[in-house]
C-alpha cells in the first residue's frame, strides 16, 4: 500500500474517531449550573441548565417534559419545574439517546414519570456501550432509566388543554429522534438533529444519516408556520426561516464536500479545502465543530468498496 493511501485511511480513521468523540467532554461542575425558565406559551415553558433544552408543559391533568439532561441536575431541574407548578410530572419525552438529553432518565422514572421514546432509543440505552479510544464506554442502562413505553409511529398526548404530537425522525441525528409538535402553543421541538450553535452532528455511530436529518429538517418546515418557534437541542429558538437557511446551509457544505470526494480527494485534502468557510463568521462555535462536520459528510458521501 503506498504511503500516501495509508497516510488517507488514517485520517478517515481520525475524521471518524472524532465524530464519535465529539460529545466527549470534560464534566462540568454540576453544582455551578443554573437553571434558567423561560415562558414560551401560557403553559409552555423551556428549561436550559447543562445539556439540551428541556420542555415543560403544565397544567390540570400534571406536567410534560421534554427531555432531562444529566443525573446530577435533576434536583435542580424538579425545583424549577415545581416553582410554575404544583402538579406531578406524570410523562417524559426522550427526543434521542444521548446522555444531555438522557442522563436524568433513572432518577425521574424512580419518581414515577412514565418515559416515552422511540424502540430504537430503549434498545441503544438497554445494551452497552464497550469501550472505544477516549470513550470509557458504560453497562446497560438501569431498568429505571429505560423507557417504559415505546413507538414506531405517531403519539398523540391530549392534556392541560394542548395536543403534543411525537413525530419519529427517521436516522437523521441518530436513529431514535423524536420531534415534539405543541400544536396549540405552535412549538416545535427538534432535540439535536437540529442545533442553532455549531455545526450539525451526524452521529453515525448511533445511526444517524445525513440524508435522515435534510428529511427531517424538512418535516420540520413542512409543519411550520410563519410565527411556529422551534426549538432546537441546543441554542436559541429559531423561526421558520431560520430553519431553512440552516438547512440550505448544510445543502451547500454537502455538494462542496461531494464535489471533493468526486474528484478523489483525500479526507485531508478535503479538510484542508475547508469547504465551511463562508459559513464560519455566521455559525456560533463554527471553530470547534466545523471539522467534525466535514469528517461527517466525507464519510457519508465516499464511494462505498
Amino acid at each position: 500500500m503506498k504511503f500516501s493511501t495509508v497516510r488517507s485511511a488514517l485520517a478517515l480513521a481520525a475524521l471518524a474517531l472524532w465524530a464519535v468523540s465529539a460529545n466527549a467532554q470534560a464534566p462540568p461542575d454540576f453544582s455551578k449550573v443554573e437553571i434558567k425558565t423561560t415562558k414560551v406559551g401560557s403553559n409552555f415553558y423551556t428549561l436550559e441548565g447543562q445539556g439540551g433544552m428541556i420542555g415543560v408543559l403544565t397544567g390540570p391533568d400534571g406536567t410534560l417534559m421534554v427531555d432531562s439532561q444529566f443525573a446530577p441536575l435533576t434536583d435542580k431541574i424538579v425545583a424549577a419545574i415545581h416553582q410554575i407548578s404544583s402538579g406531578p410530572i406524570r410523562f417524559m419525552i426522550n427526543t434521542h439517546v444521548h446522555p444531555d438529553h438522557t442522563g436524568g432518565n433513572e432518577n425521574l422514572g424512580k419518581m414515577g414519570v412514565v418515559i416515552f421514546s422511540r424502540e430504537e432509543l430503549r434498545d441503544r440505552l438497554a445494551q452497552p456501550i464497550p469501550p472505544s479510544g477516549a470513550n470509557p464506554g458504560r453497562p446497560p442502562m438501569p431498568a429505571a432509566a429505560l423507557p417504559l413505553v415505546t413507538y414506531r409511529g405517531r403519539v398523540t398526548f391530549h392534556m392541560d388543554g394542548e395536543d403534543v404530537e411525537l413525530i419519529p425522525i427517521p436516522r437523521a441525528h441518530t436513529d431514535g429522534d423524536t420531534l415534539v409538535y405543541f400544536k396549540n402553543a405552535d412549538v416545535l421541538m427538534t432535540g439535536d438533529y437540529f442545533r442553532s450553535v455549531g455545526y450539525p452532528n451526524i452521529d453515525r455511530v448511533n445511526g444517524g444519516s445525513l440524508n435522515g436529518m435534510l428529511e427531517g429538517l424538512g418535516v420540520t418546515i413542512g409543519l411550520a408556520g410563519p410565527n411556529t418557534k422551534i426549538i432546537p437541542g441546543h441554542g436559541p429558538t429559531v423561526d421558520r426561516m431560520g430553519l431553512i437557511a440552516h438547512r440550505d446551509m448544510i445543502l451547500a457544505i454537502r455538494d462542496r464536500v461531494a464535489k471533493l470526494v468526486h474528484e478523489g480527494k483525500t479526507p485531508e485534502d478535503t479538510l484542508a479545502a475547508h469547504p465551511t468557510g463562508d459559513y464560519d463568521s455566521k455559525i456560533p462555535q463554527a471553530k470547534e465543530t466545523s471539522d467534525r462536520f466535514v469528517g461527517q459528510l466525507y464519510a457519508e458521501l465516499k464511494p462505498a468498496k
